[in-house]
């Protein structure tokens, strides 16, 4: 599904997704959303790409949510009932899903602030870079929403249950170096090396052995 909101590349075995929105820190439209979920699904299955990189355009990586948006919408014709409105999220949450199931390696790049639904797309990926001055933030408690995209349960998996809970209660912002202190991120870099550092690492696994990193990927989701 071809859209402005988000641009697609493959080379070296290595599928770039940029969520594509700047002026907005990247917020996701249903655009996007769709637009992600369709090139998973296509490169979950393409032999040409080895491993997908997840990052936003601009200063930012994703500021979750389009909060504006939504409500917008929402001023437009009779409210949807509780059952549509559910099943519109679980729609929408299928690019956080397939980022965390592919039968590949997803790599998320942190160039920016990542926020919301946007830090849960990262912490469905396999791995995180991110650049030095970035900084991620839980933000469901300051719009009065409790959580989506899975980030809760991928959040719990990687620092424990208590310390999740403090961040997503609190959604204080978070550095660099407390995000790889924490182990929410695999590897912290200065900005003007993120970029090559993250696809070093991605050619590296697309080039591994997939067949082997398939079933890794498996074993680690089902344990």
């Amino acid at each position: 599904m071809a859209t402005d909101d988000l641009l697609e590349s493959v080379s070296d075995g290595v599928a770039t997704l940029t969520m594509n929105r700047p002026e907005a820190l990247n917020a996701l439209s249903r655009a996007m959303l769709e637009g992600l979920a369709d090139a998973l699904r296509r490169f979950a299955v393409d032999d040409a790409v080895g491993c997908v990189v997840l990052t936003g355009s601009g200063r930012g990586f994703c500021a979750g949510g389009d909060v504006k948006g939504m409500a917008a919408a929402g001023r437009d014709g009779p409210p949807p009932t509780l059952e549509a409105r559910a099943q519109g999220l679980r729609d929408r949450m299928e690019a956080s899903r397939l980022l965390h199931e592919i039968p590949k390696p997803t790599i998320a790049m942190i160039n920016g602030p990542a926020a919301g639904a946007g830090l849960s797309m990262a912490l469905a990926c396999d791995l995180r870079t991110m650049a030095a001055g970035a900084r991620i933030s839980t933000a469901f408690a300051n719009v009065g929403f409790s959580g989506d995209f899975g980030g809760s349960y991928f959040l719990s998996k990687l620092v424990g249950t208590g310390r999740a809970r403090e961040l997503y209660y609190l959604a204080d912002k978070v550095d660099a170096a407390s995000c790889l202190a924490m182990g929410i991120v695999n590897r912290v870099c200065p900005e003007d090396t993120l970029r090559d550092e993250t696809y070093a690492l991605a050619r590296r696994l697309a080039n591994g052995p997939r067949v082997a990193l398939r079933y890794m990927k498996r074993n680690f989701n089902a344990a």
